[in-house]
């Protein structure tokens, strides 16, 4: 492909990933803009590199570090909780982050563009899924009929520093526990103790809270079936600890409604909802 046809193809994901890393539309325009003006004047930047496209991520990143207001905090009024939650992280380990989660690049494509080591990278990564715990910890219902499956997630859980208030081993023990107290997440599994569906309890929960809800299952066929609504956020049997951990993590962190229980949070604590920190 020719390298104005990667231009082409190329130029609307780098200003998402532009506005993403900087937390501003008109910052991250300025850099792409300047991505630009460079590859005009040298296009041999981007010549030899492994890819076009992973050569102007190299380049805006270049640029964006060189520049180190460019990683400045969101304060646009247009920013959503996302969006600002993002801007806190830390500048490389919010790169990194985002051009897996954002971009889809492998670990190699994003250690070159970031111009590190693969392993940096996964620190760098680590760090970023750390940061992004430290803003959304919460109280964690279980709903999970295997005593020892119950377990390891409520140790990982804990890891992370949430609180499990409650494990529920039946529809009505899940109905019963969101009542015990301001349950800012749900893991379940869709097949529970009594026969009855963890489908159907999460469908009754939602119906009283608005709640991020992670389904881990044995049977992911009997949820992605092609009709919608299917669930956003789903983990198949056996897991990986490093899965839950992730997942759990994306959920939280991308949940919209994050502002209304951080708010709570605080009321309850007789203290004020924190402003963003610039």
């Amino acid at each position: 492909m020719r390298i104005t046809s990667t231009v082409a193809t190329t130029l609307p994901t780098l200003r998402r990933y532009a506005r993403a890393v900087t937390g501003s539309q008109a910052t991250g325009d300025d850099l792409v803009a300047r991505v630009l003006e460079d590859l005009v004047a040298r296009p041999q930047i981007i010549q030899g590199e492994q890819s076009a496209k992973i050569g102007l991520y190299r380049q805006f990143l270049r640029l964006a570090n060189q520049q180190g207001g460019a990683n400045g905090t969101a304060t646009e009024d247009s920013q959503t909780i996302a969006d600002k939650r993002l801007s806190r992280l830390s500048p490389r380990p919010r790169q990194a982050y985002l051009l897996r989660a954002l971009e889809g690049f492998t670990t190699e494509e994003s250690a070159y563009a970031l111009d590190t080591s693969p392993k940096e990278f996964a620190e760098l990564v680590d760090r970023a899924n750390r940061e992004m715990i430290g803003q959304v910890a919460t109280d964690v219902l279980i709903i999970e009929d295997e005593p020892m499956i119950a377990l390891d997630l409520k140790d990982i859980m804990t890891s992370l520093g949430h609180r499990v208030t409650a494990i529920a081993r039946t529809h009505r023990e899940a109905l019963d526990a969101i009542g015990d107290g301001d349950i800012g997440l749900v893991l379940a599994d869709i097949q529970l103790a009594d026969g009855s569906s963890g489908i159907e309890a999460v469908n009754d929960i939602l119906n009283t809270i608005g709640v991020p809800i992670v389904f881990i299952t044995a049977f992911p066929e009997r949820l992605l079936t092609g009709e919608r609504p299917e669930p956003t956020f789903l983990i198949t049997k056996p897991f990986q600890p490093e899965n839950i951990k992730a997942i759990t993590s994306q959920a939280l962190f991308f949940d919209l409604k994050a502002r209304k229980r951080d708010a709570l949070a605080q009321r309850n604590l007789g203290g004020t909802p924190s402003a963003p920190t610039s």
